[in-house]
């Protein structure tokens, strides 16, 4: 479908790639990794043709359609949402006027047996057609269906866009794109305004569509369920390993303990030729030789060693004072604006405790961190223990930053004691390195800004780590390098995030926020997930508060016991009626392969002369046939509500 060749671009003296060459093709779905700065996006944004590259070439067939989500784009708001992602029918629309233009002419004219007429019967039959085979008719349920998948309700539909933030409003970019169906899917980190929901939702989309998708994001779970690829941007070349990124990781590990032995056996190589040429340099007899090595060592290509790996290393925060055994304490806490966000909030975090706070967005995660930062006013109690000292990172962090400062200068102001020594290695590990520390912060990306805003409150001393989409435009090594960080933190930590990959093995409760409720989860995050698909399987409410409003943290894990109960007991139900379904499906099989093979007995019988005028067989034969074309059509129902029962238990 896309074929690059000798691809190459520079910005400065040092090319950020060169001599890349793959090929896109049908079904493909492609990983596209390396560290932050390694030139994912500009690949992108060259494939889609909005960037040249410095030489090389990108073969796009004409027929070929391509859709790109960059990280940040310009938004219209001046539509509704569902105006707004209409637009994404743009070609069906002037299609359908054009096959009702067709239909209008043929309805007027009245020269049937002309060839004109006959043309244009033809143009209206393949213009009908194309509009049929696009899924014009259905448009408007596919457009319904990818917006709610997406995180909106039916009454945003007809809402201004510009009452939506930037992150929902990237939503219905996205929206339009994946309903555009283009050849080719070209992703830049969509999973930066998803909530867990949505993003699952995204990954089953991924996967059933024809589209082949290249993909940029740092949500380790997200791009190893949807990818079957991985292009990797490294020491810049791009290496293509034709295997899902978990696999790619493997490998890749591999490739890099060959590259070091390699470049260990090379360096030894190039020490003993230097030896031998110092050794030798003033004597005549060995001149020859001294020449030969010196011509020998000219000509070696240094190996170079993958850097991502390189800038890996072990961080933690700096001590901090014991607080109060109950860090926060929530009683009754309830907040509203035009409408409840939520209320009868009634939690406990104890010292220690690593928490997640998750759920759709606009349900009140980070509504009700304000409250406990004393930001926004709201009803009941909330207490925030004794000697409690808060590190906040809020998702406009980075806006925050002093801009004339550099890089190391903002870093170095709250860095105390031995840390100090270590500034230029933790900036490192944030892909800060080299001539990187001396930027201003007035140049630096969006996503460069937000780690640097990290690396700063990890040099805070604090107790009390409340983080908010810590890991947006993170790469997977900076999020490694924080997650063992809050692990190792002696502090409590409470992190608002959708990802998943981040989450798990971190946080041992989740607090679910939605409609209007917080409820309490012991466990990690994919204990949660679990238990989460068992209570839709079952068609319970999201409600767990047996029916009153008033709760408190008991009555939350009794309501949570009789849901597990309840969710067992519907689980094992439905475990019957698959298993009834799958009965009747072999009882159905084996019945239909008893009448094929008397089918073929009576086949064969009634091709010797003699039997061709039993009407005792012809009979049979044709009773036989019609039993099995109905049993036929009784298989494909009993196989329907099987693959039915069987999706919805998954």
């Amino acid at each position: 479908m896309i074929s690059v060749e000798g691809l190459k671009v520079e910005f400065g003296v040092k090319p950020l790639f060169s001599d890349a060459n793959f090929v896109i093709n049908p079904r493909d779905r492609i990983a596209l990794v390396g560290k932050n700065g390694a030139g994912k996006s500009t690949l992108l944004k060259i494939l889609c043709g909005q960037q040249k590259p410095t030489a090389g070439t990108v073969a796009v067939p004409n027929d070929t359609t391509i859709g790109y989500l960059p990280q940040v784009m310009k938004l219209q708001d001046d539509t509704t949402v569902r105006e707004e992602t209409q637009k994404a029918f743009a070609n069906v629309t002037a299609m359908a006027e054009r096959v009702e233009r067709l239909e209008r002419e043929m309805n007027e004219r009245t020269d049937y047996e002309s060839d004109d007429y006959m043309a244009l019967v033809e143009r209206y039959t393949m213009e009908h057609e194309r509009y049929l085979m696009m899924g014009a008719v259905h448009r408007e349920a596919e457009l319904e269906r990818t917006l709610i998948g997406l995180g909106f309700e039916r009454t945003d539909f007809e809402r201004p866009t510009s009452e939506f933030s930037g992150g929902w409003r990237m939503r219905i970019e996205l929206a339009k794109i994946l309903l555009q169906k283009p050849d080719v899917l070209l992703l830049d980190e969509p999973t930066n305004h998803l909530d867990i929901e949505s993003i699952q939702w995204l990954e089953q989309f991924l996967a059933q569509s024809a589209s082949a998708v290249v993909l940029v994001s740092h949500d380790r779970a997200f791009i190893n369920n949807v990818s079957n690829r991985t292009l990797e941007i490294s020491c810049g070349r791009v290496v293509d390993y034709r295997v899902k990124y978990d696999e790619y990781v493997t490998l890749r590990r591999e490739r890099r303990e060959q590259q070091l032995r390699a470049y260990e056996n090379q360096q030894k190589e190039i020490a003993d030729m230097k030896a031998f040429i110092e050794r030798f340099r003033y004597q005549a007899t060995k001149a020859v030789q001294v020449q030969q090595k010196v011509k020998q060592l000219e000509k070696i290509v240094p190996i170079e060693v993958d850097e991502v790996d390189n800038s890996a290393m072990h961080l933690k925060f700096p001590p901090c004072l014991r607080s109060g055994d109950y860090p926060v304490i929530c009683d009754e806490v309830r907040k509203a604006y035009n409408h409840v966000v939520f209320d009868h909030v009634n939690l406990t975090i104890k010292r220690g405790e690593k928490v997640a706070f998750v759920g759709k967005n606009g349900e009140g995660k980070t509504t009700l961190v304000k409250c406990i930062m004393g930001e926004i006013p709201f009803d009941g109690q909330l207490k925030v223990g004794h000697n409690i000292q808060i590190g906040y990172f809020a998702q406009n962090q980075a806006q925050l930053l002093d801009e004339q400062l550099t890089v190391f200068q903002t870093i170095d102001n709250v860095a105390k004691g031995d840390i100090r020594l270590r500034i230029n290695d933790i900036l490192g590990a944030f892909m800060f390195g080299g001539e990187n520390a001396d930027k201003k912060v007035k140049v630096l990306s969006g996503g460069e800004r937000s780690r640097l805003a990290m690396i700063k409150l990890l040099l805070e001393p604090v107790n009390l780590l409340i983080l908010d989409e810590p890991t947006n435009h993170l790469d997977m090594v900076s999020k490694d390098v924080l997650k063992e960080a809050i692990r190792a933190f002696d502090g409590t930590a409470i992190v608002v995030s959708h990802d998943r990959e981040f989450l798990d093995g971190l946080v041992t409760k989740v607090y679910e926020f939605g409609g209007g409720k917080v409820r309490e989860h012991l466990g990690g995050i994919y204990d949660f997930l679990q238990s989460r698909k068992i209570v839709e399987l079952s068609e319970l409410g999201s409600n767990g508060s047996n029916g009153t409003n008033k709760t408190n943290e008991t009555n939350e894990t009794n309501g949570t016991n009789k849901t597990q109960k309840t969710s067992y007991a519907e689980h094992k139900e439905q475990q019957k009626r698959i298993a009834r379904a799958e009965k009747a499906v072999k009882a159905s099989e084996t019945k239909i392969e008893q009448m094929e093979a008397r089918l073929k007995e009576l086949d064969e019988l009634l091709m010797v002369p003699e039997n061709a005028s039993d009407m005792t067989l012809v009979t049979e034969y044709t009773s036989t046939k019609r039993a099995l074309d109905e049993e036929v059509e009784r298989w494909e129902q009993l196989s329907t509500e099987l693959d039915s029962l069987s999706a919805t238990a998954i």
